[in-house]
């Protein structure tokens, strides 16, 4: 790691970080097995940061049965041997901290794969090390209550809890209202002990080159929580203690959805997400989402949340708006590239890192009705293979069986051909994020103040402040004209559709404005 990467603290460098969500599997295979590698990654890191991105967000690249696509992790400090080895790993934090790159990768502390060393030492009727590394009731006949478990699987008698999947057992941080012999207080010794198990394998992680961690269902670790998560946001107050103690150029983003909670548990990010409030469906996925030519969306849905969840954590951390994620359809279904350019010019202007989900520049699209692939289901469509040129493998690989299938329309977009055009997404994307670098206005920590955003009404219009720069955001994806009480002027700095004129917007339009 560079000396100039690894001295910056982590809220220095995340004033101007843009991210690139990287699906290992799917992004690109090098070895021609049909599976994405590191050393594919590591080969695409010019692109990334060509399109304007200066950090990526790895999905679980560990060795795992993949039975949930790598989120059921079998060994912590190993690099899966399909996407290659802890040394090629090692290899892409080097190239990636030399083109001035950051790298969190995703931390599963949830849960493990059932053949986890940890899990099959629980499973042992003699007590030992590992046997409250888990959670187990006393009994074959006692189940978990609220939580699914596994029974019948081992001479031991009792049952797992489970996290997520019935392969998935839960890892033990306590219980914050222990009412059973075998719910175990947070500050047991065997919770803590797990605490000190995840803190270790973030060490291995972080020595190695890792700048920080997205954290899968971060809200779940100490069952039973009360409203508002107050355990688990102790815990993750101890957890980001360590990093700032150990690791202060270190970055969390937390899979939560409640910023209010989760900066307050220390987290130095936190997505809005498809679940919990509907602020973020409103925008993209709902029936009526906003940001659909038809009209009939509600930018209140979204703002009143949003509103409060920016007063709740001001100064304390971002809020992260991400086009998408492997785990929701993709931001392209049900839009045309047009829609998708004033998506991304709302994405990448308010405040907070953005997030993108491979692919989502190009606009590739939620593929229908696939066979499920490692736990995917109806997520499954939203993972295929990288697009990167138009001829047999995409450019993805020589496999004739890649991981997913990709998309069989003639016109899938691909990378090659939207470089070519100057109109393309992709290339809409690029000057958006070039606007958004040369203007601190709009970087992660500019003030954001909305100027025109009524119920059921077109178009959102709101201003970002930074240092006396001035900038406002207009957006009318809307299929008709629509106005604002006020006039629209300043130099455009980058725009789709029909400039503003005075103080009406044309349809489908949207423009960034320095006053």
């Amino acid at each position: 790691m560079s000396k100039n990467i690894k001295k910056a603290k982590c809220y220095e460098w995340l004033r101007d970080a843009v991210f690139y969500e990287i699906y290992p599997q799917s992004f690109q295979d090098l070895n021609g097995d049909g599976i994405g590698d590191i050393a594919g990654m590591t080969a695409r890191l010019d692109y990334i940061k060509e399109l304007g991105c200066n950090a990526v967000w790895v999905n679980p690249w560990y060795d795992s049965p993949f039975g949930d696509a790598g989120y059921d992790v079998r060994d912590y400090k190993k690099i899966a041997p399909r996407y290659g080895t802890n040394e090629d790993a090692k290899r892409f934090f080097a190239e990636a901290h030399g083109r001035g790159m950051r790298v969190l990768i995703d931390l599963v502390p949830g849960h493990t794969a059932v053949d986890h060393e940890w899990f099959k030492a629980s499973m042992r009727a003699d007590k030992n090390e590992y046997s409250d590394r888990y959670i187990w009731t006393d009994s074959i006949w006692e189940g978990g209550g609220e939580y699914a478990t596994l029974r019948g699987i081992s001479d031991r008698d009792g049952c797992a809890v489970v996290n997520f999947f019935s392969h998935q057992p839960a890892l033990n941080y306590g219980y914050a209202h222990p009412d059973r012999p075998w719910k175990l207080p947070p500050d047991s010794p065997a919770a803590l002990a797990t605490r000190e198990a995840v803190k270790d394998v973030m060490r291995f992680w972080l020595d190695l080159g890792a700048d920080g961690f997205r954290v899968d269902m971060a809200a779940s670790l100490i069952k039973e929580d009360d409203l508002g998560h107050p355990a688990n946001i102790r815990l993750w107050q101890d957890l980001r203690a360590f990093l700032e103690s150990e690791y202060p150029h270190c970055a969390m983003v937390s899979e939560w959805g409640v910023p209010k909670e989760s900066i307050a548990g220390g987290f130095h990010m936190d997505f809005m997400l498809h679940f919990g409030p509907p602020a973020y469906t409103s925008l993209f996925r709902s029936e009526h989402p906003f940001f659909s030519k038809e009209g009939k969306g509600d930018i209140t849905a979204f703002l009143d949340t949003y509103s409060a969840d920016l007063a709740s954590t001001e100064g304390k951390g971002l809020i992260c708006i991400p086009s998408g994620n492997h785990d929701m359809p993709r931001l392209a279904r049900g839009r045309d590239m047009r829609d998708l350019k004033i998506c991304f010019a709302f994405l990448l202007t308010m405040p907070g890192a953005p997030f993108i989900y491979y692919g989502d520049e190009i606009g590739m699209r939620y593929l229908e009705g696939l066979t499920s692939v490692e736990g995917g289901y109806d997520r499954t469509g939203s993972r295929s293979p990288m697009q990167w040129e138009k001829r047999t493998g995409f450019g993805f690989t020589s496999s004739a069986t890649p991981y997913i299938p990709f998309d069989k329309s003639t016109d899938a977009p691909t990378v090659e051909e939207q470089e070519k055009d100057e109109n393309s997404l992709l290339n809409a994307v690029k000057a958006l994020l070039a606007v958004r670098k040369a203007h601190k206005a709009l970087l992660s920590f500019g003030e954001f103040e909305p100027l025109y955003a009524e119920k059921e009404k077109y178009p959102f219009v709101y201003e970002r402040r930074a240092e006396g720069e001035r900038i406002v955001v207009a957006l009318n994806p809307a299929e008709r004209e629509a106005e604002v009480p006020f006039l629209l002027e300043g130099e455009i700095l980058w725009n789709v559709g029909e400039a503003p004129k005075g103080n009406k917007m044309a349809p489908c339009s949207a423009a960034v404005i320095l006053k």
